[in-house]
């Protein structure tokens, strides 16, 4: 088991599933199954899922203000936060939502000691509203978020099977990559996280996992120690 504690990263597209919009029934019970699979190996976890599904700020900002568009975003990532918290309390897990925006009817605010307390008992817990500030991505609030976890890796859900120098669905001669250093990401600009998370994951040397999800055991996988998806690692110094 190399991976003891972990942050999961999923995006609000991914729950979407066919749809497109809104939130998929299916993908979501799946996508707890996995989680439930996963903690059930000793595996500690927290999860951050973006809010694209219903709402992406940085492209609802055009010409009008991006810090109230972002805002919204973030309110995005609380509603899916609320349905994956929903489905794996009714699995018999126990789950704490913790918010960036303060909203206590809702969800508790996000502290790090509490959130640390929490992984230790063996309790999933859910990040939601991002950083809680405007201009950062759901991205940068996951490593963030693993940092302030001390967690062993960043593991992100995508919809094909690592990272690619560019779209394989459109392209079928991509090229795909089994391992990365985060320079190499940063000088091909590669499409994994924003710069400012890339950032944050080098200087605080949490790898990075990119796989699949659309296959069943993954993530199982991947926490028992199997080469899957593209690892992305390498601190300050190499």
């Amino acid at each position: 088991m190399p991976y003891k504690r972990v942050l999961l990263k999923f995006s609000g597209e991914a729950l979407a599933g066919e749809k497109r919009f809104g939130i998929s029934h299916l993908v979501i019970d799946q996508i707890s199954d996995e989680i439930i699979q996963a903690k059930a190996l000793g595996t500690e976890i927290g999860i951050v899922i973006g809010g694209g599904n219903f709402f992406r700020g940085i492209e609802a900002g055009e010409g009008g203000d991006r810090v109230k568009a972002d805002q919204m975003g973030m309110l995005a990532t609380v509603m899916n936060a609320l349905a994956m918290q929903e489905m794996l309390q009714r699995k018999g897990q126990t789950v704490h939502h913790l918010s960036a925006i303060r909203m206590i009817e809702v969800a508790e605010p996000m502290i790090a000691a509490r959130a640390n307390e929490y992984l230790s008992d063996g309790k999933i817990v859910l990040f939601s509203a991002g950083t809680g500030n405007p201009f950062f991505s759901t991205d940068t609030a996951a490593a963030l978020r693993a940092a302030e976890i001390k967690a062993d890796a960043i593991i992100k859900a995508t919809k094909v099977d690592g990272v690619y120098d560019k779209d394989p669905v459109k392209y079928p001669d991509a090229l795909f990559f089994r391992d990365l250093n985060f320079q190499e990401v940063v000088e091909r600009q590669l499409k994994v996280m924003d710069l400012t998370a890339i950032t944050l994951c080098r200087d605080n040397r949490i790898p990075i996992i990119v796989y699949n999800m659309k296959k069943p055991g993954n993530l199982d996988r991947i926490l028992r120690g199997e080469k899957i998806g593209t690892l992305i690692s390498g601190g300050q110094n190499g």
